[in-house]
């Protein structure tokens, strides 16, 4: 496997928004120790990438503390700030002077910018819209591994691969079917065989094309909570990961500057 070069991708190439993020309640992890959304592909994937998808999920904590971790807080690539609410959907996003509030199931809230509500029913959609995508963007660029048994999705174990150190990598090839906002995206995901978490990730904006648009590294894997996740994909890191049981509801339901890290505790 290759590393390309991603100087020149746009921060929204992922906006090829692959998957809905329709996640699970918290007792859904009680039917199997990873059971796959409703609408995942299992027909057309492969058990021995249905396996790998499994070990992965249990190497990073498992279903159930996956299942069980409410709320999280990350730095897309140390800008963007995101604050999701894993249970209700609910979701904090400050981008520059704008700050959205608002549902990702039902695409509803409010926005502020440079500190004055938007009002206008035009501007507001569109910011919610663009909050909308925005999350979707950054949060796979941070959950993906979680993501392997989503709805619409097709999974194939291609064989052995290698990451860029040399390391032997199980190699899966995600597709994707009426979900998203560009199901025509595919990915190759390599899984360091003997840490079974994702080592790199491939990017093909169309699933026809012979080469991806870029690979970069999965690294720097550490325990948020009861959970495992990764900041580090080569030349950009994410900032500020965070995972807490409890939050104040006004991290949801004020546009007052927040500092995250305050509440994290020792």
């Amino acid at each position: 496997m290759r590393k390309r070069s991603f100087s020149n991708y746009s921060i929204f190439v992922l906006a090829a928004i692959l998957v809905s993020f329709v996640f699970p309640t918290q007792g859904l992890a009680q039917s199997g120790e990873n059971p796959a959304l409703p609408g995942f592909n299992l027909e057309d994937s492969d058990a021995e990438a249905i396996e790998i998808a499994d070990r992965v999920m249990k190497s990073m904590g498992g279903r159930k503390n996956w299942d069980n971790t409410r709320y999280v807080t990350w730095r897309f690539f140390g800008r963007r700030l995101h604050v999701w609410d894993k249970w209700t959907g609910n979701i904090r996003f400050e981008s520059g002077e704008r700050t959205t509030l608002m549902n990702i199931h039902t695409k509803k809230g409010r926005v502020w910018q440079t500190g004055e509500e938007v009002t206008d029913p035009d501007s507001l959609a569109k910011y919610l819209d663009r909050g909308h995508a925005a999350w979707i963007n950054d949060s796979y660029w941070v959950f993906m591994p979680y993501k392997l048994k989503d709805s619409g999705v097709t999974l194939k174990y291609k064989g052995e691969g290698k990451l860029e150190n040399g390391k032997p990598a199980y190699h899966l090839e995600l597709t994707f079917k009426d979900v998203g906002r560009t199901p025509q995206n595919k990915y190759d995901v390599y899984v360091d065989n003997e840490s079974l978490l994702v080592g790199a990730w491939s990017f093909y904006r169309n699933a026809s094309d012979e080469k991806p648009s870029w690979t970069m590294p999965w690294q720097n894997w550490k325990k948020h909570g009861s959970i495992l996740l990764s900041d580090d994909r080569g030349r950009r890191k994410h900032s500020d990961i965070a995972v807490f049981d409890e939050l104040p509801e006004s991290v949801f339901e004020s546009p007052a500057q927040v500092d995250m890290m305050s509440f994290v505790k020792e």
